[in-house]
Formats: C-alpha cells, sequence, structure tokens
C-alpha cells in the first residue's frame, strides 16, 4: 500500500477513534487482537440490534461496534452533501434495464452500509492483525460457530495471497466445488458474515473503494471474480481468491424479523 494511502487510512482511523477500542482488548481473546480484529456493523440507533449481538457472540471474540464510531454510516441521516463533505464518490450505477438490483438507483442506506465496511477495513489495516472478522448486526450463529470459526481463520491465514471466507451468503450461482465444509463459491450476495486476511484487506484498500462506492454485496464478488456487469469488472477487477463455509457458519435473520435498515432508506436523486 503507497504511503499517501496509508497516511490517509491513519488520518481517518484516529478521526473515527477504532484504535483506541483494540488496544483496550489487546491480548484478552482467544483470537489476540493483533491476530483477528472483530467487527460487527451496527447503527447507534439501533442498540436493540446491539445488545442482541453481544448476548450471542462468543465472549471471546471481543468484537468492536461501529456504532461506536462517528461517521457517516446512517443512511436515514445521509444526503449528497454529506456524502461529498466527508470525500466520497458514487459509482453510477442504475442502468436502463429491468433488473431489481442494477436497474435502479443506489439507496443511501446501501452506501452507508458499504462505508462502515471501508471502515472496518481501515482500522484493520493500520492494525498488525492478520485477519480480520465482520459481522453484520442481523444474524443468527451456527450451534459449532466456535468450534468451526479456527478452521477459517487458518485457511485465510495460511494463504499468502489475498483470501476471503464467506461465513454466509446467498448464492446466485452454483459453487465451483466443495471439500471439508469449505466451498469455492460462485457469485453470492450477502456481507452479514465474512472474514478477510492481511492482503485481501490490502487489495480492498487499493482500490479506493470510497471514490466509487457501489453496495458491498456487489463490490466482495467483484474481487474475486469477473463481474457481470463490465463498468463494475474494469472498475473493480478480480484480485482475490474466495471461500465460503458449507454449510454456513452464519445465517441472515428473515427480513420480516429483523427489518432492514437497508432496503427501507431513500434512493440517490441525482440530476
Amino acid at each position: 500500500m503507497t504511503f499517501p494511502l496509508r497516511r490517509a487510512v491513519e488520518a481517518d482511523a484516529n478521526a473515527f477513534g477504532a484504535a483506541k477500542h483494540f488496544e483496550r482488548l489487546r491480548g484478552l481473546a482467544m483470537f489476540p487482537a493483533d491476530e483477528l480484529r472483530t467487527y460487527v456493523v451496527n447503527l447507534r440507533r439501533r442498540p436493540d440490534r446491539r445488545q442482541r449481538m453481544q448476548r450471542i457472540l462468543p465472549a471471546d471474540l471481543r468484537a468492536g461496534y461501529t456504532s461506536d464510531w462517528d461517521g457517516p454510516f446512517d443512511g436515514a441521516r445521509l444526503d449528497l452533501a454529506a456524502l461529498h463533505r466527508h470525500g466520497y464518490g458514487l459509482f453510477p450505477w442504475r442502468l436502463d434495464i429491468d433488473h431489481r438490483w442494477w436497474g435502479r438507483p443506489l439507496r443511501f442506506g446501501e452506501i452507508g452500509c458499504m462505508i462502515s465496511h471501508i471502515h472496518c477495513w481501515r482500522d484493520a489495516w493500520l492494525s498488525t492483525a492478520t485477519a480480520c472478522l465482520i459481522l453484520e448486526d442481523d444474524i443468527n450463529l451456527a450451534p459449532d460457530f466456535s468450534e468451526r470459526l479456527q478452521a477459517g481463520f487458518e485457511a485465510v491465514t495460511q494463504d499468502d495471497g489475498p483470501t476471503l471466507i464467506y461465513l454466509g451468503r446467498d448464492p446466485q450461482e452454483p459453487d465451483k466445488g466443495s471439500r471439508n465444509g469449505i466451498a469455492s463459491p460462485g457469485f453470492s450476495y450477502g456481507t452479514y458474515g465474512y472474514m478477510v486476511n492481511r492482503a485481501g484487506i490490502e487489495a480492498f484498500l487499493s482500490t479506493d473503494p470510497h471514490r466509487d462506492i457501489i453496495p458491498a454485496d456487489e463490490f466482495l464478488p467483484a474481487m474475486y471474480l469477473d463481474h457481470p456487469r463490465s463498468d463494475v469488472r474494469a472498475r473493480y477487477p478480480k484480485q482475490l481468491r474466495a471461500l465460503a463455509y458449507a454449510p454456513p457458519l452464519v445465517v441472515q435473520l428473515p427480513k420480516r424479523e429483523a427489518g432492514s435498515d437497508t432496503e427501507l432508506s431513500e434512493f440517490v436523486s441525482i440530476h
């Protein structure tokens, strides 16, 4: 990673106060903070979800919550002026086609979600961690979550190249094979649970995703395969290897039970 980018990431992380949280937790967990950083994407206005995650997550993970940071994370409070003020740009997302996701504008909730993930990557990269685990706050854990998490950590950290492993996802096409409970995923949606090694974090950040924000659900698959959209493929060419737990280690709560802060947010209107 270039020094100018490092300085930018350091300044950003200091502004959002992330580093202090993990200094307090260093060495306390089964996965020490200098090996695995764990983040939960959570909005300040959803303390109910935070409390639920604090109940169900293994204490060993010592997760940090994005709701502890200041930033443009909440789509309900975002507008274009605020995004530009914070230095974010949007990818020209809407296509003139009949498609559920691509034939409409971005939602502010999608933008805030992607910014939350970007800040997690930035904070993890500034640390000495060999991997980071990112969870969203609307998940359930498999009964054997703690036991199987170690296998995923070893899978991504023993690979010298940039590697991602999905803990859960929504496959859009068949997997490319599976062995010993780990699959090679095809195009998949879902950012509610994944782990990425240090090389993968650097690959994410090297694309300057804050300049051309797309939904995190589209960004992750773009990074490990040729995205079906040629414009996305050109802007975000594949750079890493992806794996996936099979069966999944986390599942997303049904929308009727948990709701969706992303899908209920307003569309971006650009004239």
